[in-house]
């Protein structure tokens, strides 16, 4: 058994590596710049027993995603898990967008699923999963999130074509969208704001707390294993019912 994640090493890329971490296990951790961060993740899941390969690649771009598999054919000759947490996250209104830079955070954020799927789909065995994470930016507007959720939208879109296509060969994509959880990309949408609204999405939330790792990853070893074989091309919602009334 082996798991891939894009934009691994911080965030909720790393609470999923924490949660599909075990002794032996290959867990292949993709970041873009932050090579501190990136160590300190390898040096935590090497702690729970798995074994580490870091990929530094552009987990936006076709090139960046065939740098990452083949760093990840080098540790595995199979991956039972796909997770696709890279985001750019470039904070703007759609209006006052600077259209290039709009253009690639599009690219990052709502095409490049399909980068990820095309590079990793001949060391998918039948039964293996894709996770894309989005959120709930996708489907109402969010201040400064047109970038990102424009993307989200997008990387939805071609995960039910991409579930279509892929059920023939016994592999499953489904998106995971957890509530919303403090990250740098949280905070370079939000600044200092973050704290405040994060107490308000935990006070807010009719189960009474902000969503936790715990949350996202037990869902997800749900949709990776055998007995969730029949769901796929899902967007499902993790947010103890926070996106279910006004």
């Amino acid at each position: 058994m082996s798991i891939l994640i894009t934009g691994g090493t911080k965030g909720i890329g790393l609470e999923i590596a924490r949660g599909f971490a075990a002794p032996g296990k290959p867990v292949i951790l993709n970041y873009h710049g932050d090579d501190a961060a990136a160590e300190a993740a390898r040096a935590e899941i090497e702690g729970l027993g798995a074994t580490v390969t870091l990929v530094k690649a552009d987990a936006g771009t076709p090139e960046g995603c065939a740098q990452i598999v083949a760093a990840a054919r080098q540790a595995t000759d199979r991956l039972d898990q796909v997770v696709h947490c890279a985001v750019d996250a470039y904070a703007t209104p759609a209006l006052s967008a600077d259209p290039h830079r709009f253009a690639q955070a599009a690219v990052t954020n709502g095409v490049s699923i399909l980068f990820l799927v095309q590079a990793t789909l001949d060391l998918m065995p039948r039964g293996s999963t894709v996770f894309f994470l989005t959120s709930r930016g996708g489907r109402i507007v969010v201040e400064n999130y047109a970038a990102i959720g424009a993307g989200k939208a997008m990387s939805e879109c071609l995960v039910r074509y991409l579930a279509t296509e892929l059920a023939p060969k016994g592999i499953r994509v489904n998106c995971i969208a957890p509530s919303i959880v403090e990250t740098d990309a949280v905070r370079a949408l939000f600044g200092d704001k973050v704290p405040a609204l994060m107490q308000h999405s935990a006070e807010s939330n009719p189960s009474g707390r902000a969503v936790e790792g715990r949350d996202y990853t037990a869902l997800m070893k749900f949709l990776a294993s055998p007995e969730a074989e029949f769901v796929t091309g899902q967007v499902i919602f993790v947010n103890g019912g926070a996106n279910l009334s006004a």
